[in-house]
């Protein structure tokens, strides 16, 4: 890790760590797909696990909709992409309301994995007070998820940096204009146009060079 990455990381930590909360400190990573997410929230784990908190790690990729659902305005659809790709009322029961002031505390981390469009039975487990959630995922700042977080994070990257990095983890198309791009493209962008992000996230990082991020307007 450079050490521009690490002081910018070290800077977000030190937040989390201070922010008041009463039972656990819920923290969204949220950004387009390839802006770096899974990648920011493991590091940041690191950095809270070694300053002695015990992190809860999750991915809102955990709560898909059946595909079934996901694609019933169209396989190319960006509506489709942007209102019915995860369960939130899902992501709610299992997750967010056990870990949110008055909670139990009894959570579960998953509830459906897409790549079997099936169900997943993860086991309950238990959080305590003082825990830090890190939870990463596209569209986290849309009205459904917007009081979820105590802190959050909006990694800024651009079309093409977004789409060129999931071209090499995927195998995608590179081309921001290729028609196999016009869902995740075009869905994105309706997010980013109708929720602005950027507004109501607690920082806001330009991650189009993973070397050298920098937080943006702060």
């Amino acid at each position: 890790m450079t050490p521009d990455r690490q002081a910018l990381l070290q800077r977000i930590a030190a937040a989390i760590l201070r922010a008041p909360s009463p039972f656990v400190t819920r923290v969204g990573i949220d950004g387009v797909d390839g802006a770096g997410k899974t990648m920011f929230g493991d590091e940041l784990v690191g950095l809270l696990q070694a300053a002695g908190r015990r992190v809860i790690r999750a991915s809102v990729d955990s709560f898909h909709n059946p595909r079934a659902l996901r694609y019933r305005r169209g396989r190319h659809s960006p509506e489709g992409f942007f209102h019915d790709s995860y369960d939130y009322a899902q992501l709610w029961a299992a997750l967010i309301d056990p870990l949110s002031p008055g909670g139990d505390g009894r959570y579960r981390t998953a509830a459906f994995d897409h790549r079997t469009d099936s169900p997943v039975v993860a086991p309950e487990e238990q959080a305590a007070t003082g825990d830090i959630l890190v939870f990463d995922g596209i569209f986290l700042h849309r009205p459904e998820l917007r009081s979820s977080w105590d802190l959050s994070v909006f990694l800024e990257v651009s079309v093409v940096t977004s789409v060129g990095r999931c071209a090499a983890r995927d195998g995608s198309s590179p081309d921001p204009q290729h028609p196999s791009q016009r869902r995740y493209v075009e869905g994105q962008q309706l997010y980013l146009r109708s929720c602005r992000p950027e507004r109501r996230a607690t920082f806001v990082v330009n991650n189009n060079n993973l070397d050298a991020p920098y937080l943006v307007g702060r």
